[in-house]
């Protein structure tokens, strides 16, 4: 009996539904599809349904969907399992058209490193294909193209396919099919990350500054930073990059600034995140590659130096207004409830309060009006 609900289940495609619902909309709609009672006994047949469905799924090579763990989890991993997986839409694609992967938004995406097929007369499967998936009503169209098949391009923008975004070895392409609705596609990454550390010597009332070798302005001494690392996350890429350039192990304190502009590399927009973070050695081993001069600079020359930006000189008197208040931006670690994926929370928070010593008051606190 499962079995018939399984396949009725697939092929009404009504896993888009539980693709775009919540937790609780999504589970309402599975029991009201099979006919479940809200019940325990509901949700151990549930499952039953959900293994089958497992099996079918494995059988007509579509997507792995983790198996359940228990009853009582299922509500929980119903979510997880339809929204963190691409479906296939291998039900109904017909033959000599791509297959390609549905989305939750009725696009798809088609993959050169699963469809290429030297055999093949591209332009005229494209077509085919676009046809097809006009007659469907899909919407956006992403070819993404690895280099050993750039052959397909010149077809791709023949037919409509705008370039979108580029990888290491691959280039991806979309096409808009309705000609009624707004051109509704997400855009590609516009926007660079940068850290700045910000590592100070709070005995000596030093700042770790740094020239760069290639710096816009000779001689000028900054923040040691760079670029964020594709997964990394803001705290991980400044201690790296403390270190890379200057041989300086760091641990985090807390959040400074953020700088937000536009113009950058490539001509996108940039967000640089300047932290504190306090040093664990103070012998300087510069990167000669990247960095000219590396050194302990005392405050009182960093804040008056004429070859210190007078935006890097602000970053230091935020931090030192910071400390006299009392205050911090911490950094919380967490993970999802149903995603599982781990994210990173920054918030102001008392120096105090985050040292463990309670609701005690700063006699210079008073200084914190502005």
């Amino acid at each position: 009996m499962s079995c018939i609900y399984c396949i009725n289940f697939l092929k009404r495609r009504n896993y888009r539904i539980l693709y775009n619902n919540s937790v609780n909309e999504t589970s309402t709609t599975i029991r009201t599809l099979v006919g479940l009672s809200n019940n325990r006994r509901g949700l151990r047949k549930l499952q039953t349904i959900l293994n089958t469905i497992q099996s079918l799924w494995s059988s007509l090579s579509l997507p792995f969907i983790p198996r359940p763990t228990s009853p009582l989890t299922i509500e929980q991993r119903l979510l997880s399992d339809f929204c963190s997986q691409r479906l296939e839409d291998v039900m109904e694609t017909s033959n000599g058209v791509f297959k390609g992967i549905l989305d939750r938004f009725n696009g798809i995406t088609v993959e050169s490193e699963h469809e290429y097929n030297a055999a093949d007369d591209f332009p005229e499967k494209l077509k085919r294909s676009l046809d097809y998936w006009q007659r469907k009503r899909n919407r956006a169209i992403w070819f993404k193209v690895n280099e050993k098949h750039s052959n397909w391009i010149p077809a791709l923008t023949e037919n409509g396919f705008q370039f979108h975004h580029a990888r290491d070895g691959y280039l991806t392409l979309v096409c808009w099919l309705p000609e009624n609705e707004y051109k509704n596609l997400p855009p590609c990454a516009h926007t660079m990350l940068g850290v700045g550390g910000l590592v100070v010597n709070k005995e000596c009332k030093e700042i770790l500054v740094v020239s760069d070798r290639y710096a816009l302005i000779p001689n000028s001494w900054k923040l040691p930073g760079g670029f964020i690392e594709p997964k990394e996350n803001l705290v991980e890429s400044g201690i790296r990059e403390v270190h890379e350039e200057t041989g300086i192990e760091t641990e985090y304190e807390t959040m400074v600034s953020i700088r937000h502009s536009h113009g950058g590399l490539f001509d996108t927009s940039d967000l640089y995140f300047v932290m504190a973070l306090k040093p664990k050695n103070f012998n300087i081993k510069r990167d000669e590659r990247e960095i000219s001069k590396a050194k302990w600079m005392p405050f009182e020359e960093y804040l008056n130096h004429p070859h210190v930006h007078e935006t890097n000189r602000n970053f230091l008197k935020i931090y030192l207004d910071y400390q006299k208040c009392g205050l911090c931006f911490v950094l919380q670690k967490a993970k999802h409830q149903i995603l599982k994926k781990e994210y990173c929370l920054y918030f102001m928070k008392s120096i105090l309060e985050e040292s463990g010593q309670g609701e005690v008051v700063k006699e210079d606190s008073k200084n914190c009006d502005k």
